[in-house]
């Protein structure tokens, strides 16, 4: 009994053992795959306001990048955009989380985010204004490649991203994860970033009519532009933490792991081709 004992315990022991060892062989690889992706915090002004944004980057890379925006919900800039600037970053890109509001200034509830966003929604300009500061501070920095910028906005960060683009901000690109899209009257001449909206097919923030007048203000001005629209897909479908704040807030949004996985994949298509096209 003492020996069938030993040996079971033994058997244990080895069992044990290479699990570990297995742990060992590949916990590195895991670690490795992020220890390369420096995040920042950063700081930056204009017109006398204070911003605090975030900026990620992977250090094993050298020479100049594109540079793409993360324009954040009407939250502000929260972990969830550093969280996209950081998987931005590990696609090669120098990536900038917005601070929209100045002094990194956040809400906790619908209530707070809607006084602090409205002022954006009725002046277009002033978002635009506020991602072209951002703009200028990414710009100066040693990896970045001031040729290739885009905008990459979430809800309220992805009508701003919309908007900037057609109000003629030096971008390459701009694209709108279920973003408004109650855009200002687009000029053909004034647009240099291409377009994209990935829009949620149950999105009940942004009626069928917002939808109809984007898409003959894109052809008034007769702007080529790319409409996905992921079926059964809420508002906010792309963050993973959608489904909690909508039953804490009583609010219609849920994340949607496969349009969120689908529509990420339509993201780095896209930014690669309009990058690929635009000028050194």
């Amino acid at each position: 009994m003492l020996c069938a004992f030993i040996q079971l315990n033994m058997r244990s022991l080895h069992i044990t053992l290479a699990f570990f060892a297995l742990l060992l062989s590949v916990t590195p690889l895991f670690a490795e795959a992020n220890a390369n992706i420096v995040g920042e915090e950063v700081t930056y002004s204009s017109k006398k306001t204070t911003f605090k944004g975030y900026v990620a980057y992977d250090s094993s890379k050298t020479g100049r990048r594109p540079i793409v925006l993360v324009v954040p919900e009407w939250w502000g800039n929260n972990d969830y955009p550093r969280m996209r600037a950081r998987m931005l970053a590990e696609l090669g890109y120098l990536a900038m989380a917005v601070d929209m509001y100045g002094d990194g200034k956040l809400a906790e509830d619908p209530k707070t985010a809607q006084e602090l966003s409205s002022p954006f929604y009725k002046n277009a300009a002033l978002g635009k204004e506020r991602i072209e500061a951002a703009i200028t501070f990414i710009n100066k920095h040693r990896l970045a490649n001031p040729k290739k910028i885009a905008a990459v906005g979430y809800c309220f960060g992805g009508s701003m991203a919309l908007n900037a683009a057609l109000l003629g901000s030096n971008l390459s690109a701009a694209v709108s994860f279920h973003g408004g899209l109650k855009t200002p009257q687009a000029k053909r001449d004034a647009v240099r970033a291409k377009l994209l909206v990935c829009h949620g097919g149950a999105d009940s923030f942004v009626p069928e009519a917002d939808v109809a007048a984007f898409r003959r203000n894109m052809a008034t001005a007769g702007l080529p532009y790319k409409f996905i629209v992921y079926q059964q897909a809420t508002h906010a479908f792309t963050n993973p933490a959608a489904t909690e704040t909508g039953k804490k807030f009583d609010l219609p949004i849920q994340y949607n792991e496969n349009a969120d996985k689908k529509s990420w994949n339509d993201m780095k298509r896209f930014l690669e081709d309009s990058f690929k096209d635009a000028k050194m």
